[in-house]
């Protein structure tokens, strides 16, 4: 079969027994870095030396068939640099691959960056999505922003060090100054911080410089009330740009929750 398997993404502490045991089993390991996958069964005190495949996100479309045919016949553990494999991190073409051929594909739990970095953010946990990396290049990760400055549940993010600075002042931006945000760094770490504020007030506090693996959750948007009376005059509105009545109404009821009904009947009566 194939298994993932989360890593530590700090402290080799929280590493499980089950992914221990897999390590000192398995035959063959598909690793995001094949050195770091060595430092992490010296640090286990793992003396069993299974067969190591480079698998990154350059090679993993040509690579996933062959491990594919490999787990056909016996285990393969991937891995990821730390946390689950998929998760922004490689594996996922290769699950696709073995889904696709009938191989059983299983996961050992473990550490998670956007799980940890959720709990002790103290922002709502009831409903939230994760975003990945947000992009490098400005204008990609405004636009990214823009979709997402109406989402009301929390949002989770990865970002580099030096990126962090640019992209808070970006969610500032995009997300409103007074937005709460928190900046988790290096979590698990001897040097764990988890700083709390407005998105203006971090982004001030980045923009000296800040170093190692950074998780930014930040806060959902309000819940707007909808007015009525605004919401029939973006009926107005539309209907002057010659959009009809009734798809104006449609439209504007299902972007707010408005009544359908009542909104085409109101401008009607105000347009008399």
């Amino acid at each position: 079969m194939l298994i993932l398997a989360a890593t530590p993404i700090g402290n080799l502490g929280d590493a499980t027994r089950r992914l221990v045991d897999a390590l000192s089993t398995v035959d063959v390991v598909a690793a995001e870095d094949t050195r770091v996958t060595q430092r992490l069964l010296a640090g286990l005190g793992v003396e069993h030396r299974p067969r190591l495949i480079a698998l990154h996100d350059h090679n993993e479309r040509d690579r996933a068939s062959d491990l594919v045919a490999l787990a056909a016949e016996s285990d393969v553990l991937v891995l990821s640099d730390a946390g689950m494999p998929t998760v922004s991190d490689p594996g996922f073409h290769v699950v696709q691959a073995a889904i696709a051929a009938g191989v059983t594909v299983t996961a050992l739990p473990g550490p998670s960056a956007v799980l940890t970095a959720l709990a002790v953010s103290g922002l709502p946990t009831d409903r939230f999505c994760f975003e990945g990396f947000l992009p490098r290049k400005e204008g990609e990760r405004s636009r990214l922003l823009t979709s997402l400055a109406d989402e009301r549940r929390t949002l989770v993010f990865f970002e580099s060090p030096n990126r962090l600075a640019a992209s808070l002042a970006d969610i500032a931006e995009h997300f409103g100054a007074s937005r709460r945000v928190v900046v988790a760094r290096e979590l698990t770490k001897l040097h764990e911080e988890v700083r709390r504020g407005t998105a203006a007030e971090l982004a001030a506090w980045a923009a000296d410089g800040v170093r190692g693996e950074i998780v930014i959750v930040t806060e959902g948007a309000a819940e707007v009330v909808a007015d009525l009376s605004a919401g029939v005059a973006r009926v107005v509105e539309l209907q002057a740009t010659g959009i009809r009545l009734k798809d104006a109404a449609a439209e504007v009821a299902a972007a707010t929750g408005l009544s359908r009904r009542e909104l085409y009947e109101t401008a009607l009566r105000q347009r008399g």
